[in-house]
């Protein structure tokens, strides 16, 4: 075996080499990479972008969620409508006018007429219309709320996947410059003919993919600035700039059991609230067909203004009237009963869908429960277990290459794949938040944590 002999230049460039390795070790570490890297001018400028300011910001700006509040608003009004009466109707008559003359004492019978009537549905009606209509506008607040869960997940989902971004943009960086002390070693190695041409090449190759990931990545965050820009309400191409990596929160908690967690979601989430409500609107909307077998009524009085006298010279008394009417249903059997089969269906169909949608919500808590006890696990063993042992390969293969015992091929690898695993491990943090906000979206309660 032969032994390499360094320049004083190559062995500076391998103590370069080193000394980013170490550098590197240092930077993957949770809490010590600080500052991410500039992803454009404006963010650089702009204030940092909290996860809670976001959440704020969404529930106050939101177009969509303004939308759903107004519609909520409007059916707040529609209650005390349906259970007021029918407004009374008020009529003024000219009675027996003699065509002739138009005379107005030429006829006994003539006569100028003041009316008032007033429709009067039969007992607990209006109540059930008014019940009904309450319950729908109830539903149309459980729908806000159930919006407003919604843009708090999605809004996190956005903010962590922007956090994913500026962590793999930031290992990329330090890779980058990494691969350039290769590329300086390798050239220097192959100027004094003490390595190989490919060698210079192979690590050019990995610099461009490299280079192409940070042109990847870059889109990536500026679609997910978008998005997140367009549920905050504000230019969709503002520049977004995340907090230092100290000043985010980036724990993983304990989840309490899955079965709290499905009695948190039974006594909180919106949408079964919904449900139930929509169960109770339809039982209302059956006892009202039901109650449409018995008649309505309507009463009435009028008023009759006569001119002129009698026969016996004495002057022509005023007329009173009264009215009282009641509708007949007569047609039941194809009219009322058939709604009140109607009804009755309705409600087994709002019956179906709530436990229909409660078996939705206990399949997504199962399923969330599962992605986030991966990603968490996943965490822990980068953290802990191939990250560090990474850090131990790569540091082997640069010391086994300066004594040629290490060819330069799997140096190369051995450093990528430690990038890899550094951009997984953000990538797994991404998840097990993203997941946390479903998860709290699906039980509709932020407090699941031991």
């Amino acid at each position: 075996m032969w032994k390499l002999r360094f320049t004083s230049s190559s062995k500076s460039l391998l103590l370069i080499l080193l000394l980013c390795s170490i550098q590197l070790s240092r930077a993957d570490g949770l809490n010590d990479l600080d500052q991410p890297m500039s992803k454009d001018n404006a963010a650089e400028h702009s204030e940092p972008l909290t996860l809670n300011a976001a959440l704020s910001r969404v529930q106050l700006e939101n177009i969509g969620l303004a939308e759903i509040q107004a519609r909520a608003e409007a059916m707040a009004a529609i209650p005390s409508q349906v259970g007021s009466l029918p407004d009374p109707m008020i009529s003024f008559n000219a009675l027996s006018l003699p065509t002739d003359s138009f005379n107005l004492n030429q006829e006994a019978m003539t006569q100028l007429q003041f009316s008032i009537s007033q429709q009067l549905p039969f007992p607990g009606k209006l109540a059930l219309k008014e019940s009904a209509a309450r319950r729908m506008a109830d539903v149309a607040d459980s729908t806000v709320e159930e919006m407003r869960l919604k843009l708090n997940q999605d809004v996190k989902t956005l903010w962590w996947q922007l956090f994913f971004l500026d962590r793999s943009l930031d290992v990329i960086e330090i890779n980058k410059t990494l691969l350039r002390q290769f590329i300086e070693i390798a050239q220097t190695k192959y100027k004094v003919g003490q390595g190989l041409q490919q060698d210079v090449l192979l690590a050019q190759l990995e610099l461009s993919k490299l280079i192409d990931h940070t042109i990847q990545l870059t889109s990536a965050r500026k679609q997910s600035s978008a998005q997140l820009n367009a549920l905050l309400n504000q230019p969709t191409n503002q520049a977004i700039r995340l907090p230092v990596l100290a000043d985010i929160d980036i724990v993983l908690p304990q989840l309490i059991s899955a079965e709290s967690v499905f009695d948190l979601a039974e006594q909180h989430r919106p949408a079964l609230s919904q449900k139930r409500l929509l169960i109770d609107a339809a039982t209302d909307r059956q006892k009202l067909a039901e109650r449409d077998l018995l008649p309505d009524f309507s009463v009435g009085a009028a008023y009759g203004f006569r001119d002129g006298n009698n026969a016996n010279g004495s002057a022509r008394a005023d007329l009173m009237s009264f009215q009282v009417g009641i509708n007949v249903p007569i047609f039941a059997e194809h009219k009322q009963k058939m709604a009140i089969s109607q009804r009755h269906s309705e409600v087994k169909q709002q019956q179906f869908a709530m436990q229909d949608k409660w078996l939705s919500i206990q399949t997504d808590i199962t399923s969330t429960i599962a992605e986030y006890e991966q990603a968490k696990e996943q965490v822990l063993l980068f953290k802990t277990g191939i990250i560090p042992q990474a850090h131990q390969t790569v540091a082997s293969m640069l010391a086994g290459y300066q004594v040629n015992k290490v060819d330069f091929l799997n140096l190369i690898r051995s450093q990528i794949t430690l990038y890899n695993y550094q951009t997984n491990e953000w990538k797994a943090i991404s998840d097990a938040k993203s997941a946390l906000a479903k998860l709290v979206a699906t039980v509709g309660e932020e407090n699941i944590y031991e």
